[in-house]
């Protein structure tokens, strides 16, 4: 059984005369055992509030502010449990492992997500798994989001794990992603690229930047057209968090389902009733981004051998996709 989580909750308020300053700054100075990040985590949580209002990490202390924040008290990272969860194996040896990870399993435990994950799953199936990384997530080389399916790779030792983020880093990992979009493309295939940076209206989110965060390349082929979208290969050159759904909301292809960059709106036929309610039970169909990680091949470590796996789409796509060719 997963442990249970309890909170602790804590209260200040600004006195008079106290100098202004960014909350989560002045936070980290005065709550005990607290970090700058850990405070900005809290905050992204919708975790504290100044007078009865969520802020952001930006927010400008004044004197009578009134900050509640609600600390919630997890076990231990190395702590996370065993949980008994099937997991779908591609491919097992004394090394590492990919699994075809499910929409809706986070990857690790984090804010808000403290059981039911990757690794509570991988725990349970295996003790060999490598420390490389921070306490609380174990064998995981790379990651994917919540709501995207597909191919996980895991490290099982230390030197395995190195060598694999190596690959990572030096961008010679394969990566293959299938996507149905939105509308169709003017080009059967091309690229897009642009800086992904944090956007300034919502932190917990990705835009395409002119001026700030980091490059980003994604190469595009469209596999095949439906009436008012198109199903996509991706392939990345770069890895920036939400890189392909940021880069297809950009060139106004957002990925159909998905809640944060604008596929749950209806782009077409939403002046048709027939057509509003067809797109309106796809998006019921469909209850997340229509993303899956479907190949992965890269060197293994110790064979030296290039090897490469393919996946399955999972069910929620692929009935979405009987539906678009009807």
């Amino acid at each position: 059984m997963p442990k249970i989580i309890t909170e602790k909750k804590i209260k200040i308020e600004i006195p008079e005369g106290k100098k202004k300053e960014r909350i989560d700054l002045f936070l980290a100075n005065s709550v005990e055992n607290a970090t700058r990040s850990r405070i900005q985590k809290l905050i992204k949580a919708n975790h504290i509030c100044v007078n009865n209002k969520i802020i952001k990490a930006n927010y400008i202390i004044n004197p009578g502010d009134i900050i509640e924040l609600t600390i919630p008290v997890t076990p231990r990272p190395e702590d996370t449990e065993p949980e008994n969860i099937p997991l779908n194996i591609i491919y097992e040896d004394e090394f590492l492992l990919i699994v075809n990870k499910p929409p809706g399993m986070v990857a690790h435990p984090s804010l808000g997500n403290y059981s039911g994950t990757l690794v509570n799953a991988l725990l349970y199936h295996t003790k060999q798994l490598s420390t490389l990384n921070e306490p609380g997530r174990p064998g995981i080389v790379h990651r994917i989001d919540k709501d995207t399916s597909g191919l996980l790779l895991i490290a099982k030792d230390e030197w395995t794990h190195a060598q694999l983020a190596k690959q990572f880093y030096n961008h010679t990992v394969d990566r293959e992603y299938w996507a149905v979009c939105w509308g169709q493309f003017k080009k059967r295939n091309g690229e897009i690229i642009g800086n992904i940076a944090r956007s300034a209206r919502d932190r917990k989110i990705f835009t395409v930047s002119l001026k700030d965060g980091k490059h980003a390349h994604t190469f595009y082929e469209v596999i095949e057209e439906f009436e008012f979208a198109s199903l996509v290969k991706l392939k990345l050159k770069t890895g920036r968090t939400h890189q392909i759904r940021v880069h297809l909301a950009h060139v106004k292809h957002p990925i159909f389902g998905d809640a944060t960059y604008g596929g749950r709106v209806i782009v077409y036929g939403s002046s048709l009733p027939k057509m509003k309610s067809r797109v309106e039970n796809l998006l019921q169909l469909m209850q997340r981004q229509a993303l899956h990680a479907k190949t992965l091949g890269f060197v293994h470590p110790h064979t030296k051998e290039k090897i490469f796996f393919n996946s399955e789409l999972p069910d929620d796509f692929n009935n979405l996709l009987d539906k678009l060719k009807s």
